[in-house]
């Protein structure tokens, strides 16, 4: 075998010639946002490492053929190079599918080691599939053993052919002929299977992917519910929509590319939609217990796979439209590290992140930044769109991502290990954010943001923090004596086990309910404004039998809320919001009747006992 790219580049040596961006296409990327010029070369980035890393496989397979088991490793490299000579642009657009990005690097990790899946022959034999369907797109003649899941042969970007009689979920190989556009596969013992993946309409023996249009004269978006590897984890088996599944996908995606259509494609926040290569549908699975983000919002994406992503269905077009801004900055900043060192971190994952319940590190925490950036500034175009915002809620969405996100800004701006380029990026994004928040809108909208993220902060930190143990012992010896609170110590990092946690008072903030119903809970006595009931809501429901302690300690929301309450009533306390655990820590020695006393007590503003 040889490395893909010498008989169809342009020179022999462009694929490894230095990639060298220039200065305001980073800056339109570092700000958030993208024009095409700036899109096109980070694709070009992807291009090259995609090469590099299909030469590597091939080396691989070079040095030890045997890895392809029953497969026929002389075919594969004479297919997709006589593929690749008769037509290079297909074959090049082939090769950057997302579903070759993320077969090939699962399969590079199963060869170094550090994945798992099916038979290594199985995995690494897509090449063979590869080759098969770049033979398709070239039209040129192929014959090779192809891997089979079952009764399915996959095709990348193309589809799935049907195997008659084959039940169970075992690998085996299958032989088949490619020519001029047609694909057979030969069957002992049976007729041929003959199938036209380029043209040809679903049928028994064929299915293609499917696909959502984004408008005339432009590039349509796969919605792939059939390629082994479009899951972010080990190849799964095809999950076919059903008609009504389909239709529902197809009306958010038309509302979404509607919506997109009318704001700024390049700046943050915009997306033009043909610049999405494929959705995914997500499934839940049995493992996605204690996920630290709502299922019903549940998207992701991998830098092995530019422009794709996995999206759970949303429940309309401007939910759907904002999921593909967020995904599509994951994949662009994910081209950037591709390009240049950004950040140098040991992964501690012991930061806020105000969109997920877990601590994370700060490369996370950097992805999370970038992708907000895009949230935040689809909700600012959407302040002017009535059509996509109906209830109006863009205006208190904008500003509350506008804090939420330079919060994280600032985090990483003073505790990441940044490179130039890397605080180059953290500086751009700055720039836009703040240019934001110098931007006026109501200001109860403002308020009600503002609380919205003080409230998710600190019960973030009730739920995944605890005192140290030293800075507790010390500060109880110092409340039983009478003394004052000793000084913060750091504090032990302890995850929430249970995964995403709903934030109701956040969602009370985004309604804006400002009256109360007769059987109002702490919640939405709080979001009403009526902090002196709302602290005596949440000290009945902590002091209730029904409610007995968690293994977090008192239950975080219900003590979140009576410190927001408490410091509604008492502002000059509102710096025991800033470390609530030690507020936690001291329940253990304080009944219910002294817990203003003693917040009063830790905030500094209490007499002595």
């Amino acid at each position: 075998m040889r490395p893909v790219g010498r008989s169809h580049e342009p020179t022999g040596s462009d694929v490894y010639a230095p990639i060298r961006m220039p200065g305001p296409l980073f800056d339109e990327i570092a700000a958030g946002g993208g024009s095409p010029e700036a899109v096109a070369f980070l694709v070009r980035g992807e291009r090259t490492r995609r090469l590099l890393l299909l030469r590597e496989l091939l080396d691989l397979l070079d040095a030890d053929p045997g890895i392809l088991g029953p497969l026929d490793a002389r075919t594969v490299w004479p297919t997709l190079e006589a593929a690749a000579a008769e037509a290079p642009e297909p074959v090049e657009e082939l090769l950057l599918s997302p579903q070759v990005g993320s077969w090939l690097a699962h399969a590079l990790r199963r060869l170094h080691g550090t994945a798992s899946g099916p038979p290594l022959w199985a995995d690494a034999g897509q090449i063979a599939a590869v080759a098969a369907t770049a033979a398709l797109h070239a039209g040129t003649h192929a014959e090779v053993l192809l891997p089979a899941r079952g009764g399915a042969v996959s095709l990348p970007a193309l589809g799935t052919v049907r195997l008659p009689g084959r039940n169970g979920d075992g690998f085996h190989t299958v032989r088949a002929v490619v020519s001029g556009g047609t694909l057979t596969v030969r069957q002992a013992g049976g007729s041929d299977i003959v199938v036209r993946p380029l043209d040809g309409a679903e049928s028994a023996h064929w299915l293609p992917v499917r696909r959502l249009g984004t408008g005339p004269g432009t590039r349509a978006v796969q919605l792939d519910d059939l390629d082994p590897y479009r899951d972010l984890d080990e190849p799964i088996a095809p999950g076919r929509l059903g008609p009504e599944e389909l239709r529902a996908w197809q009306g958010l995606f038309d509302e979404a590319v509607a919506i997109l259509r009318r704001g700024d494609g390049s700046g943050p926040g915009g997306l033009r939609p043909e610049e999405i290569s494929r959705i995914v549908p997500w499934r839940a699975k049995d493992g996605d217990v204690g996920l630290p983000v709502p299922p019903a919002g549940l998207s992701a994406s991998t830098g092995d796979a530019f422009a794709s992503m996995v999206v759970a269905r949303p429940p309309d077009g401007p939910a759907l439209a904002e999921t593909l801004v967020h995904e599509f900055q994951h994949s662009k900043l994910g081209a950037l590290l591709h390009l240049f060192p950004l950040i140098e971190d040991d992964r501690t994952e012991a930061h806020y992140a105000p969109w997920r319940a877990d601590p994370r590190h700060l490369p996370g925490l950097l992805h999370g930044a970038y992708a907000f950036v895009g949230v935040t500034g689809f909700w600012r175009e959407r302040t002017r769109d009535h059509g996509a915002d109906p209830e109006g809620r863009a205006a208190f969405l904008f500003a509350l991502r506008r804090l939420q996100t330079r919060m994280v800004l600032r985090t990483l701006a003073t505790r990441a290990r940044l490179t130039v380029p890397g605080r180059r990026l953290v500086t751009r994004l700055s720039e836009t954010v703040d240019g934001w928040l110098a931007e006026p809108l109501d200001p109860a909208v403002v308020a009600r943001a503002r609380a919205s993220a003080v409230s998710h902060r600190v019960e973030w930190r009730l739920r995944n923090l605890r005192c140290g143990d030293e800075d507790r012992k010390a500060l109880l010896e110092a409340l039983r004596s009478g003394s004052g609170p000793t000084p913060a110590g750091p504090p032990r990092i302890t995850p929430d086990a249970g995964g995403y946690w709903q934030d109701d008072r956040g969602r009370l903030h985004l309604l804006g309910k400002d009256r109360p119903g007769p059987a109002a809970g702490g919640d939405e006595l709080l979001v009403a404004g009526d902090a002196e009931a709302a602290r005596t809501a949440y000290a009945t429901r902590l002091a209730a039998p029904a409610a007995p302690p968690t293994s977090l300690g008192p239950d975080p929301h219900a003590l979140a809320g009576w410190l927001l309450a408490h410091t509604a009533l008492h502002p000059q306390d509102r710096r025991l919001l800033a470390r609530p655990e030690r507020f936690a820590a001291l329940l253990s020695a304080a009944p219910p009747d002294r817990w203003t006393w003693t917040a009063r007590w830790l905030a500094g503003g209490a007499p002595r006992a």
